[in-house]
């Protein structure tokens, strides 16, 4: 094999380094599971398959790409998780994904495609966050998780009456028995987007245990 090849080949996976260095530094500056280490190895992991696969001959080119997606997929998985009423950890999975791609395409000599999606990412990471905090001030829907004394009868009704008393919209969306306590899952919507009211009232409540939105 011509020594040229192997400068070639060091060279991608330098470059696929590089862009899984500057993902992760993103995910490590935002204590996210995957991080610095762990975007690169991915981004370069994924460029090897890529060369090794080439140099094997292989058949077909659409299963390495289908071999390494399902091997990203356990790793993608392992970073959501569910807290209460929200699920964490989608944005890190679909970087993972998205970095292995970038891998790929350093392995199949495409550096034009993978700059360009490099840069898409770091846009959407770094210059959009401020258009998503933005649209979530906008977002009028909230679920509350409420966990109040036993079964919280007269709370719930104390609730429903603050709720159209202040005009908001409601929906109870389930109830759970948790030991001895009663979980309330209520979907509001309130016409102002403030939602500071109905957080004092569950704050001041002798029946509400806890809360999370």
């Amino acid at each position: 094999m011509n020594i040229s090849i192997y400068f070639e080949e060091a060279a991608q996976v330098s470059f696929a380094f590089i862009i899984g260095a500057v993902i992760g530094i993103e995910r490590e500056f935002r204590s996210k599971p995957a991080g610095f280490r762990t975007m690169i190895l991915i981004c370069v992991g994924s460029c090897l398959y890529t060369i090794l696969s080439k140099e094997a001959n292989a058949t077909s080119s659409d299963r390495i790409a289908s071999n390494i997606v399902t091997g990203i997929g356990f790793i993608g998985a392992g970073v959501i998780f569910k807290e209460g009423i929200t699920v964490n950890g989608l944005t890190t999975a679909a970087l993972i994904w998205i970095t292995a791609a970038l891998g790929m395409a350093i392995g199949y000599h495409n550096y034009p495609l993978a700059v360009v999606v490099s840069i898409m990412v770091v846009i959407v990471l770094f210059v959009l966050e401020p258009v998503q905090r933005y649209i979530n001030k906008l977002h009028k829907v909230k679920d509350y998780k409420i966990k109040t004394v036993e079964t919280g009868q007269l709370f719930r009704n104390e609730l429903e009456v603050f709720f159209t008393k202040h005009d908001m919209t409601f929906r109870c969306m389930k109830i759970n028995k948790e030991d001895m306590d009663a979980v309330y899952i209520y979907r509001i919507s309130t016409p102002d987007r403030n939602y500071d009211e109905v957080n004092n009232f569950l704050l001041k409540h002798n029946e509400v245990r806890s809360f999370e939105v």
